[in-house]
């Protein structure tokens, strides 16, 4: 009798083993792949977040329909940091403790930098469609930072030598919103300037972001006798400054970077746009994979795609790319097949470099030309 409760006793055992097994089992197959997305998705900088978000709903509701990758479907996680440093920590610190296994975001270069240490402590990818601070992948700092967009020191080189070589100017007045994006390129602008001998930075000074009125730093550029402004920072300020100028009858070019190169600045400077330069993603629109991207948003959405949206799309396609090459959501296997596999997206077929930067990523400069930013070949 006692051997056979013996027998009983380990028959049980070993079922409940079984049973544990492949309870865990099926976790693991079933278990979702979780991508978080952060970025500016209300505020002033929404429109620079939220094409983001879409494009990210579009890529992986198709790649669910076919199954998902390994086997899993994939999840997303949306958080709003407004572009705000402060609060981009504690969205962080929020898609960490709900288990992201890789994030699309952030979307302005001061809030990823301020979450980026908490994701490389948690061994979590991060991939910026927009963020263009050059220390971001420069420093060294952040290994597990990727970007899908080229670095301020490229657009600020590309505006620079449109200034100098189109546009023939020698007399610059560089402005810049004081913030590690706006500032960043003001610096990169001014040091090439310099550097090339063929100009002089008349002005150079920061202004302060939300201001209701920017009449003094005008007023310092008219005296300046600058030819051209260069300013480096967002769309609301800009906006500002070119409705300010204009109606002050001051016809001086306006160059400015990919943080204004969006129609939300036209919409709000109206009229005072025409004419004013930014540099942007290059347009890569008419490539196959542009094309069905763009048209399966309108269909979706009922409306053209917004600022970074081909970069975002690229951004979560090459995440889930890397996942399902890597065979594994492993942060040193993802981490390595992003840098030898090849994906396609409407950036063209892209890999990243050894800092993270995509390859075979540029600027181009945009022109406002009747109410619309047309590329200059």
């Amino acid at each position: 009798m006692q051997g056979l409760f013996k027998k009983l006793f380990l028959l049980s055992a070993a079922l409940i083993m079984l049973t544990f097994i492949m309870s865990c089992e099926k976790k693991q197959i079933t278990e979702t792949i979780k991508i978080g997305v952060a970025g500016a998705h209300s505020g002033d900088l929404a429109s620079y977040g939220l094409p983001t978000v879409k494009a990210a709903e579009l890529v992986v509701k198709e790649v669910n329909e076919k199954g998902g990758i390994l086997g899993r479907k994939v999840e997303l996680l949306v958080e709003d940091d407004v572009c705000k440093p402060e609060l981009a920590t504690n969205t962080a610190t929020k898609l960490v403790s709900q288990g992201v296994h890789a994030v699309l975001g952030h979307i302005c270069s001061g809030a990823t930098k301020a979450a980026l240490g908490i994701y490389r402590d948690a061994k979590i990818i991060t991939m910026s469609p927009s963020a263009t601070n050059p220390p971001l992948t420069q420093s060294g700092d952040y290994p597990n930072f990727f970007r899908t967009i080229a670095s301020d020191d490229t657009q600020a080189r590309v505006e620079v030598d449109f200034v100098l070589d189109i546009l023939k100017f020698s007399n610059i007045a560089v402005l810049h919103d004081k913030g590690d994006y706006g500032k960043g390129f003001a610096e990169f602008a001014r040091e090439f300037l310099k550097k090339s001998g063929r100009a002089e930075v008349v002005l150079y000074e920061g202004i302060t972001p939300g201001a209701v009125d920017y009449s003094a730093v005008i007023q310092k550029v008219k005296a300046s006798g600058a030819e051209a402004i260069i300013f480096g920072g967002y769309h609301p300020e800009a906006s500002k400054l070119v409705m300010l100028m204009r109606k002050k009858k001051m016809n001086i070019a306006f160059l400015s970077d990919d943080g204004v190169k969006d129609i939300t600045f036209i919409k709000v400077a109206g009229e005072y746009a025409e004419n004013v330069y930014a540099t942007g993603p290059k347009d890569m629109s008419h490539s196959t994979v542009a094309i069905k991207a763009n048209e399966t948003h309108k269909t979706t959405y009922g409306s053209d795609p917004g600022a970074f949206y081909p970069n975002a799309y690229a951004a979560i396609q090459a995440l889930l790319n890397a996942i399902e090459k890597a065979g594994s959501t492993d942060y040193e296997a993802v981490s390595k097949s992003l840098r030898t596999e090849y994906v396609d997206t409407p950036l063209g077929k892209i890999s990243f470099d050894k800092r993270g930067d995509a390859i075979g990523v540029g600027f181009s400069m945009y022109q406002v030309q009747n109410g619309k930013y047309v590329e200059l070949k």
